[in-house]
């Protein structure tokens, strides 16, 4: 069984008992965080749609852990201008293990 839902801003394909990454979430560590913008569930066939959303699914997740990325270089260069720039960015995520995704 797995669901696409919608998680702060990405959609995302989960299922229970697996862990993903996502963008921060305002909570604390070992909180339980609910989504309700459940796009599609899939249960072993059985295809739900929803339009755009399923009244009453939700996936229940609890955060395990914040963590940072990464670190992504940008350099910006002009050649024969004498300009280079480096720039460094570390994206901040929030480690989710799925719990359980309810059907209305």
């Amino acid at each position: 069984m797995y669901a696409i839902v919608d998680i702060a801003g990405q959609q995302m394909k989960v299922e229970a008992n697996h862990e993903y990454y996502v963008n921060r979430l305002h909570a604390d560590e070992g909180s339980e965080v609910s989504f309700e913008g459940v796009l599609l569930i899939d249960e072993g066939g059985n295809i739900r749609v929803g339009k755009p959303r399923l009244e009453g699914a939700r996936v229940r997740a609890r955060i395990t852990s914040h963590v940072k990325a990464d670190k992504v270089l940008v350099f910006k260069k002009k050649k024969r201008k004498g300009y280079q720039k480096l720039n460094g960015h570390r994206q901040l995520l929030s480690k989710i293990k799925i719990e359980e995704i309810v059907l209305a």
